[in-house]
C-alpha cells in the first residue's frame, strides 16, 4: 500500500513551497520521525544530514503542502466505488446500467447506484422505467445532488411506502394525480428507503474506506473533513487501531448524535493526529438541483417554489448554545439565500452567547453558501464563521443557477466576495456529488469556466475569481483552521507534519486550462510514500 519511511528523509533538487502564501521555493526539506524538520538551502539541510538519512532527489519537480478537502461523504464515496455510475448524459444510457447490473445481481440483493441529474436528462425517470431496468431487485438511485432519490416497486413495498403514507419531516414522496408515489423521493424521505437496507458491518465498511483511500492519495489529498455518521467514524477507528489509516481526518457528527456526545463529555478537538472530532452537522435546507434550497423569493418558472427550510434560525440557535455550551462547534449545511440568512441570524446568537459567557468563540460553519442576499456577504467574515465552500459545484451548476436564479446568481459562489471581507475559505468537493479530484477545484476556483471554456474566456462572473495561491490556501491553510490544526497542517514547518505532494509541473507557471489536468507524482502523509512515481 505504501512504503514504509526511514527514520530521516531529505528531500533535494526541488521547488518546494512551504506554504500556499510562500512566492519564493525552498530548495530542500528534511523529514524527521513523520514532521517536517528543517528547510532551506541544499547545503545546510544536507549539513545536517548523516550517512542513515534517504535522499530523496526530486529532479526539479514541484513540492506542495498536502492538500486537504473541506467537505466530504467518505462512506458515501467508499460505497459509491462499487455502484452503478448513474451520471450519464442521457435517461436512456442510465437505464441500461441499471439494467446490466440488474443482471449479475444475487436474488433480493439492492441495486444501488449515484449520480443522475434530471436536469441533463430534461425528467425525472419514472417507476416504470426503473421496474423495467430492474425488475426482480429493490433498486435505490440517490441523485447527484444526494438531496432526492429514485427507486422502483420494489424498493417501495420493502420501505412500506403507499399512497397513505406520510410525508416524513423535512421530506416529501412525489406522488402522481391520484396520488400514487411515483419512485421520486426528496430530502428526508430518502431514510425511508435507507433504513430498511441496513448498515454494512464496520469491518467491512472499514475495507471500503482503504480503498477509497487509495483514490483521494492519487488525488493528492492528505486530509479530508468527513459529514458522514457514526458508522464511519467506527470504521475509521478500525483502520486506525490497524495501521492502515493515513489520511488526517477531521471527523463531523450529525446533529442525532449531539446528546449522546454530551452526555459522554466529548467536544469538537477530542482526538489524535490522525481523528479528530469537528462539529455538528446539521441541515437548513436542500439543494439547487431537486430546487429544494430555501429561497426568500421563488425560484424562476416555479412561481410556488421557495425550496424548503428544514429548520428556522431560532431552533438552530437553541440547538447551537446548548452544543457550545458543551463545546462543541456547528457546521450548518445552507444553499439558498433564506437558509444562508437564517443560519447567520442563528450563529449571531449564538456568537453573543459565547461572548457573554466568556468563552473561547468555537470555529463553527456554514457549509456551501452558494447563493447569499447581498446584505448578508460580508457576516460569516464578522462573525468568525469559516465559509466551506466547493468551487466545483459553480461549473455543474451555472446552466441551473442561472435558469433558477436569474440575476440572484450575480452573489452565488461568492469566493472571492467572501476572501475579501475577511472570511476565511475552506474549499472542498462534496464527494460523491462531484470529484474529490482538488486540481478540478482549483481550475473552477481560478478559471470559473468548465474545461471546454465556456461560457468564455473571462469565466462566469469572474469578479468572484480568485488567484492560484488563494484558492491552493483555501485547500490548505483553511481546512487546518477550521478543523484546529493550524499548527501542524497545511503547510511545512519546522514541528508540523509531513504532509506533501510532488508534481512534475509547478502550477504556479501553468495556464488556467492547465491546471485541471496536474495529477501528483508523490503523496507523503507522517513521512510515509502513500504514492510515489518518480
Amino acid at each position: 500500500m505504501h512504503q514504509p519511511s526511514p527514520e530521516q528523509t531529505v528531500l533535494l533538487e526541488g521547488r518546494i513551497f512551504p506554504s500556499a502564501d510562500q512566492a519564493s521555493p525552498v530548495e530542500a526539506l528534511a523529514i524527521r520521525s513523520g514532521r517536517v524538520d528543517a528547510l532551506g538551502t541544499a547545503a545546510a539541510v544536507e549539513a545536517a544530514a548523516d550517512r542513515k538519512t534517504e535522499r530523496v532527489r526530486l529532479g526539479g519537480r514541484t513540492v506542495l503542502p498536502g492538500l486537504i478537502d473541506a467537505h466530504v461523504h467518505l462512506h458515501q464515496y467508499a460505497l459509491g466505488l462499487d455502484q452503478v455510475d448513474c451520471a450519464t448524459p442521457t435517461l436512456e444510457e442510465c437505464l441500461g446500467r441499471l439494467k446490466r447490473r440488474a443482471g449479475t445481481a444475487p436474488p433480493g440483493s439492492w441495486v444501488r447506484g449515484h449520480g443522475w441529474d434530471q436536469n441533463l436528462w430534461g425528467r425525472y425517470g419514472t417507476l416504470q422505467e426503473l421496474d423495467g431496468a430492474v425488475p426482480l431487485n429493490p433498486a435505490f438511485l440517490t441523485a447527484k445532488s444526494l438531496h432526492s432519490g429514485w427507486i422502483n416497486s420494489r424498493a417501495l413495498a420493502l420501505a412500506g411506502i403507499s399512497g397513505s403514507t406520510p410525508d416524513p419531516p423535512g421530506g416529501r414522496i412525489e406522488r402522481d394525480a391520484q396520488g400514487t408515489p411515483t419512485g421520486i423521493l426528496f430530502e428526508n424521505a430518502l431514510r425511508l428507503v435507507s433504513q430498511v437496507i441496513g448498515e454494512q458491518t464496520p469491518q467491512a465498511l472499514a475495507d471500503h474506506l482503504q480503498r477509497a483511500q487509495s483514490a483521494l492519495w492519487a488525488f493528492g489529498l492528505t486530509g479530508v473533513h468527513d459529514f458522514d455518521g457514526p458508522q464511519c467514524l467506527r470504521a475509521l477507528q478500525i483502520l486506525r487501531q490497524s495501521g492502515r489509516l493515513g489520511l488526517r481526518v477531521l471527523k463531523n457528527l450529525p446533529v442525532t448524535e449531539l446528546e449522546h456526545a454530551l452526555a459522554l463529555g466529548l467536544r469538537s478537538g477530542f482526538g489524535d493526529d490522525w481523528i479528530r472530532l469537528g462539529n455538528i452537522k446539521l441541515f437548513a435546507d436542500g439543494a439547487l438541483g431537486p430546487r429544494t434550497a430555501a429561497m426568500f423569493d421563488a425560484y424562476r418558472g416555479e412561481p410556488d417554489n421557495t425550496g424548503m427550510l428544514l429548520i428556522d434560525g431560532e431552533e438552530l440557535a437553541e440547538i447551537g448554545i446548548r452544543a457550545a455550551e458543551g463545546g462543541w462547534a456547528l457546521s450548518v449545511h445552507a444553499i439558498g439565500d433564506r437558509a444562508n440568512h437564517e443560519v447567520l441570524d442563528a450563529l449571531s446568537t449564538v456568537r453573543a452567547h459565547e461572548r457573554g459567557r466568556g468563552a473561547p468563540l468555537l470555529r463553527h460553519r456554514i457549509e456551501h453558501l452558494q447563493v447569499m442576499h447581498p446584505d448578508d456577504l460580508t457576516r460569516p467574515a464578522e462573525l468568525g464563521v469559516v465559509a466551506s465552500m466547493q468551487p466545483i459545484h459553480a461549473l455543474s451548476d451555472m446552466a441551473m443557477a442561472e435558469r433558477f436564479w436569474g440575476e440572484r446568481t450575480r452573489h452565488a459562489y461568492a469566493w472571492r466576495a467572501q476572501l475579501e471581507a475577511g472570511a476565511r475559505l475552506a474549499f472542498g468537493s462534496d464527494a460523491p456529488v462531484e470529484s474529490p479530484n482538488p486540481f478540478w477545484g482549483l481550475h473552477a476556483a481560478v478559471g470559473r469556466r468548465r474545461l471546454d471554456g465556456s461560457p468564455g474566456p473571462d469565466g462566469w462572473h469572474p469578479q468572484q475569481k480568485l488567484q492560484l495561491r488563494e484558492a491552493l490556501s483555501a485547500y490548505t491553510l483553511g481546512p487546518a483552521y477550521a478543523a484546529g490544526w493550524e499548527g501542524v497542517q497545511g503547510q511545512l514547518r519546522p514541528g508540523g507534519w509531513a504532509d506533501l505532494i510532488v508534481l512534475d509541473r509547478d502550477p504556479f507557471e501553468c495556464e488556467v486550462e492547465e491546471l485541471a489536468a496536474l495529477k501528483p507524482v508523490g503523496t507523503m502523509v507522517g513521512g510515509e510514500w502513500r504514492l510515489r512515481k518518480f
